[in-house]
């Protein structure tokens, strides 16, 4: 979508008044003050007058807004917003790139954002306008409720080609992977008290590489920041799902470790009801099969020696046993747990 940065007028007030009421803004910047008025709008323009309008260059109608900090020299911090009537248009990654555009024509070296773990859309946004994800900043901003939230940091430089940046983990493709019995979907953090439900199972905590504490609170935030490792290429969370009423049947994931090798890993958990009926071999083919599709040259699987069902689940998927690794599992009270590793090698090119 095409945009037009602008600076603002007092008639944009009303506008964007409007738009940091919305509780989206409101959330992932807590420093505003809630309620947000007209004069609230007036003194921003007042006090920010650096920062553009971001407008619809057909009507003039404020879409958002994008604007900048000095960091030192040559550095640029860059911040921006939509109004919750322009949202899913592209208006934030065409405003943002444009605008880096302008600051790199003006001699800056060096643009940086940061957004929340779990603001799936403020990092997508990043991707778009060519923006590369440097880390995370532990505990570096507020968030409403006074606490310290972790941040990611991105950064584009003069020097970076134009256009998107790289990601090594695409999207699913039309969001989602089906095989007409069980759909596979990102996980969100919508997925949350489904997810602690069956983690906090002892067969399931007890199997669990991870460690993850079975908390609620713990659980659903990781829900929440799924999307910013899928978007880091380390791993493709998804729930599993019934294809018939969309009931919750467990999560699979694909974890990749090893991108110099282009070999990835599958792991995998159902929920008490769902198995024995062929879903996990299901979503693992779908995985599987999606892994190859973008780019992998071999997809791995580990299970304990006594976990029989598993080793029979990737079977059923196409993977062979390579082999028994000695003591690879972490395993209770400082124990260590052999590994029988299967794998499955990308089809040959007919």
């Amino acid at each position: 979508m095409k945009v037009t940065l602008r600076p603002f007028r007092d008639d944009d007030a009303d506008a964007v008044a409007e738009a940091c009421g919305d509780p989206v803004i409101a959330h992932y910047l807590p420093f505003l003050p809630q309620p947000y008025t007209r004069d609230d709008a007036l003194e921003f323009f007042r006090r920010r007058p650096e920062d553009f309008a971001v407008a619809d260059p057909r009507t003039d109608r404020v879409l958002g807004s994008v604007g900048s900090t000095p960091r030192g020299d040559g550095t640029a911090e860059v911040g921006y917003w939509v109004a919750p009537w322009a949202r899913r248009q592209g208006v934030a990654s065409a405003a943002l790139d444009q605008f880096a555009t302008m600051l790199f024509e003006s001699g800056l070296q060096r643009l940086y954002l940061v957004t929340a773990l779990t603001n799936g859309a403020s990092q997508r946004v990043a991707v778009a306008g060519g923006f590369v994800r440097e880390g995370i900043a532990r505990g570096s901003t507020r968030a409403r409720d006074g606490g310290w939230q972790d941040t990611v940091v991105w950064a584009r430089t003069a020097a970076d080609p134009s256009g998107p940046s790289v990601r090594v983990l695409p999207d699913l493709p039309g969001g989602s992977l089906a095989d007409g019995v069980v759909t596979l979907r990102p996980i969100v953090e919508e997925d949350g008290p489904d997810t602690y439900q069956m983690r906090s199972l002892p067969d399931v905590s007890g199997r669990s590489v991870v460690g993850t504490p079975v908390d609620p609170a713990v659980i659903t935030r990781q829900c929440a920041e799924s999307v910013s490792k899928w978007l880091a290429g380390q791993r493709a969370e998804m729930s599993i799902r019934d294809a018939a009423d969309g009931s919750y049947l467990g999560e699979i994931a694909l974890y990749y470790a090893e991108p110099a090798l282009r070999e990835a890993m599958i792991g995998y958990s159902l929920t008490p009801a769902a198995r024995g009926k062929g879903y996990a071999a299901r979503a693992a083919r779908l995985v599987t099969a999606w892994g190859f599709e973008i780019g992998m040259a071999r997809m791995i699987a580990g299970t304990a020696p006594d976990n029989i069902a598993s080793q029979r689940v990737l079977e059923a998927a196409g993977y062979h046993r390579e082999g028994l690794q000695r003591e690879r599992l972490p395993g209770p009270d400082g124990t260590r747990i052999d590994n029988v590793q299967f794998a499955k090698l990308r089809p040959a090119a007919t």
